[in-house]
C-alpha cells in the first residue's frame, strides 16, 4: 500500500479524534465553569459600546465597562418595570370581567351536560342493561382497568410534581449565584478584553491567528444579525398584533400587544399560547364575530412569521434563505424548540469556519505534501 494513503488515514483519524475530544472537553467543562461563559458572551456582545466609550468619549475601560453594565440593566428593568405596570393594570380589568365570563362558561358546561352528555349516558346505561352478564362483566373489568391506569397516571405526575418544588425553589439562589458571578465575570473580562486577547493571540500559530480573526468578526456580524434578526421579527408581531386588536376593539389592546410579542420569541408554539385559548373562549362565550376576528389575525400573524422569518434572518445573519429554512427544520426535527435556534447558529458557524479557510487548512493538513495521486 502506498505510504501515503496511510500518512492522511493517520492523520484524517487524528482530526476526527481532536475534534471529539475538543467537544467532549467543551461540554464537560462548561457545566462547571457555564458563568463564566455567560460572562464571556456579555463580554463580547457589549465590547462595541464599550470600545466606543473608551476611544471616542475617552472614559476609562473599567468605567466604560461600568456604564455599559449598568446601561444594559436599566434598559432591561425598564421594560420588564413597563410590562409589570401594564400587567398589573390589565389584572386589575380581568379581575371585574372575568367572574362574569366565568358565569358565561358555567352556564355554557351546565346546558352542554343537560342537553348532550345526560342524553348519551341514558342512551348508553340502556344498551348496556340490554346485554349479558358476561359481556357486562367484560366491561366493567375493562372500565376497572382504564381507571386504575388514570389514576396510577395521574398519581405519577403529582408525585413528581411535588418532588420537583424543592428543585424549582433551590433553582432561585442559584440563579442569583450564577446572576452574580456571571456580572463579576463580564466585568473582568471586558475590563482586560485586550489583555486577554493579546495573551490568547500569542498563544496561536500565525495561520490560526489569521484565520480566528475571521471567524470572530463574522461570528460578531452574525450574532448581532440574529438578536437584530429576533428582534425585528418580534417588534413585526407585536405591531400587526396592536394594529389587530384596535380594530377589534378589545380592551388593553398594547398589553396584550406586548405579552403576545414576547411570547412569539418561544419557538413554534409563540402566539399559539395567547390566542388559540382565547379564540376558544370567545367561540364558548357566544362572541363568534370577536372569535372570528382573532382567528384572522392569529393567521396572519403566523403566515408572516413563516414568510418573514427565513428572509429576515438571511438578510441580518448572510445565509442563503432556503439554506435558513432547511437549518431551522433540521435544527427542530433533531433537537426539539432549541433548534430553532441551535440550526442557523451553526449553519453560521461552519459558513465563518468555511470562509475562513478553515476546512481548506484542515484538508491539506490530512491530505499532507505527499505527492503521490
Amino acid at each position: 500500500m502506498n505510504p501515503a494513503y496511510i500518512y492522511r488515514t493517520i492523520r484524517f483519524f487524528f482530526v476526527i479524534g481532536v475534534v471529539i475530544l475538543s467537544l467532549y472537553a467543551f461540554l464537560y467543562l462548561s457545566k462547571v465553569t457555564y458563568p463564566f461563559i455567560i460572562g464571556l458572551a456579555i463580554a463580547f456582545l457589549i465590547n462595541p459600546l464599550v470600545n466606543i466609550m473608551e476611544v471616542k468619549w475617552k472614559i476609562p475601560r473599567a468605567l466604560a465597562v461600568l456604564i455599559a453594565l449598568v446601561l444594559i440593566f436599566a434598559i432591561f428593568a425598564g421594560l420588564i418595570t413597563l410590562l409589570v405596570a401594564e400587567i398589573v393594570s390589565g389584572a386589575d380589568y380581568l379581575a371585574k370581567v372575568v367572574p362574569q365570563h366565568l358565569d358565561t362558561l358555567i352556564d355554557f358546561v351546565e346546558q352542554f351536560f343537560a342537553g348532550q352528555i345526560i342524553p348519551l349516558y341514558n342512551q348508553l346505561a340502556s344498551l348496556f342493561n340490554n346485554l349479558g352478564t358476561g359481556q357486562q362483566d367484560t366491561i366493567m373489568t375493562n372500565i376497572e382497568n382504564v381507571g386504575k391506569q388514570f389514576g396510577s397516571t395521574l398519581g405519577d405526575f403529582i408525585q413528581g410534581f411535588f418532588e420537583k418544588i424543592p428543585n424549582i425553589l433551590s433553582w432561585f439562589p442559584n440563579a442569583a449565584t450564577v446572576l452574580i458571578f456571571s456580572l463579576l465575570a463580564t466585568f473582568f473580562i471586558s475590563k482586560d478584553w485586550h489583555r486577554l486577547s493579546g495573551i490568547f493571540s500569542r498563544m496561536l500559530p500565525r495561520r490560526a491567528k489569521k484565520s480566528g480573526r475571521t471567524v470572530f468578526a463574522d461570528l460578531q456580524k452574525a450574532l448581532f444579525g440574529f438578536v437584530k434578526a429576533q428582534a425585528t421579527l418580534v417588534s413585526i408581531t407585536t405591531v400587526i398584533i396592536l394594529a389587530g386588536l384596535l380594530i377589534l376593539r378589545v380592551d388593553y389592546a398594547i398589553t396584550i400587544a406586548l405579552v403576545t410579542g414576547l411570547v412569539d420569541i418561544i419557538p413554534y408554539l409563540g402566539t399559539g399560547l395567547i390566542f388559540v385559548p382565547w379564540i376558544i373562549y370567545e367561540a364558548i362565550g357566544g362572541e363568534m364575530s370577536r372569535a372570528l376576528g382573532l382567528g384572522i389575525l392569529y393567521i396572519i400573524v403566523l403566515v408572516q412569521r413563516q414568510i418573514m422569518e427565513p428572509k429576515i434572518l438571511s438578510s441580518s445573519i448572510g445565509l442563503d434563505p432556503l439554506a435558513t429554512l432547511i437549518a431551522l427544520f433540521a435544527g427542530f426535527k433533531l433537537i426539539g424548540f432549541l433548534g430553532l435556534i441551535a440550526g442557523p447558529v451553526t449553519l453560521v458557524l461552519i459558513t465563518t469556519l468555511h470562509k475562513a479557510g478553515v476546512f481548506r487548512d484542515i484538508w491539506m493538513f490530512i491530505k499532507g505534501n505527499e505527492e503521490a495521486d
